[in-house]
């Protein structure tokens, strides 16, 4: 496993961080695992080296947070792994439930790091963009959180380059924490990020950490052009349906699929060699519900494309309406 600085930081993570989104006990997510099944996936994980975990208060209301504790505490002492977590999304009733008010920021750490049980996380990231409140409200709440010792480096996610470089000005006229990292959506079938928000990270220093990094499964063949669905997730996940709905999309898949098969690779170590190679790209979040995904994940890490590869990969891709950021 190779580590890498999380952009200008001095923040060292694992080239693949581990997405905990499946795994807790309880949860609504038909693909989900309780912590029992999951802990040989994290497992496996930890022994090839993966160091960086990504999950978020609303993931499975919680129980994301509480399996992502308890599960690495038996594995790693605390200032070996970087857990990561997110903020926005509803989490209680009400008009504050949710949001990058003040008021939600502060509650919502509180609560994250109860389910966790840990003293504070590394990278506490909004999880969306918040047009209803004051983006200053937002940066001086995030910069409390880590002053008071609960973060230790703030991220952002999807949204626009423009609030992206809004947040990050006002952040830096106020002397107040900078975000570190973006978690852009981002793969081989959706690249839109090249055009504005990648280069803005490369050219600030920002660590860039896609997710769904194989399109939530589909560059992995989990679903087919006829419709067909192939897995659990792939049949009860309409985000995924609003995602990846253009015919062309397929086109991407079965290039994936071609050079896959004259690699004798799996489709998934293709398509994650590819964002591993690409200019910016600091660790792409993996998911996993089987220790084969994981094993896929480790191995595409030592996959290097041709140029040839890289541009047959590339050719079938076509623009997309801007998607991921709602």
């Amino acid at each position: 496993m190779q580590y890498v600085n999380l952009g200008s930081t001095g923040l060292r993570v694992s080239r693949l961080c581990l997405g905990m989104m499946s795994f807790g006990n309880d949860s609504d997510r038909a693909w989900a695992l309780d912590e029992e099944a999951a802990a040989p996936i994290v497992r496996a994980a930890v022994e090839g080296g993966v160091n960086f975990f990504d999950t978020a208060d609303t993931y499975s209301h919680g129980a994301s947070e509480v399996a992502t504790g308890r599960l690495l505490r038996s594995l790693l002492s605390r200032d070996e792994m970087v857990v990561a977590t997110k903020v926005y999304m509803p989490m209680t009733p009400g008009e504050n439930g949710g949001g990058l008010s003040r008021k939600h920021i502060m509650s919502a750490i509180d609560a994250s790091l109860q389910r966790l049980g840990m003293d504070y996380v590394d990278l506490y990231q909004i999880h969306r963009w918040d047009g209803r409140t004051p983006i200053e409200e937002t940066m001086e709440a995030l910069h409390d959180v880590v002053r008071a010792g609960k973060a230790r480096y703030i991220g952002a996610s999807s949204m626009f380059a423009w609030q992206f470089a809004k947040a990050q000005h006002a952040a830096g006229v106020n002397h107040w924490t900078r975000f570190v990292s973006m978690q852009p959506h981002y793969n081989l079938i959706y690249r839109e990020e090249e055009r504005e928000m990648i280069p803005q990270c490369i050219d600030q220093g920002v660590g860039v950490i896609p997710w769904s990094p194989l399109a939530r499964g589909v560059l992995a063949g989990n679903r087919g052009r006829d419709g067909s669905r192939r897995t659990t997730r792939s049949g009860t996940d309409p985000f995924t349906d609003h995602l990846y709905d253009q015919p062309t999309d397929f086109d991407v898949v079965e290039r994936v699929a071609e050079v896959a098969t004259a690699r004798d690779l799996p489709p998934a170590q293709i398509a994650l060699a590819w964002l591993l190679g690409r200019p910016g790209v600091t660790a792409p979040i993996v998911g996993a519900t089987k220790r084969s995904h994981v094993e896929d994940a480790l191995a595409a890490e030592q996959v290097v494309l041709s140029g040839e590869e890289v541009a047959r990969l590339e050719e079938p891709y076509v623009p997309h309406p801007v998607l991921g950021h709602v």
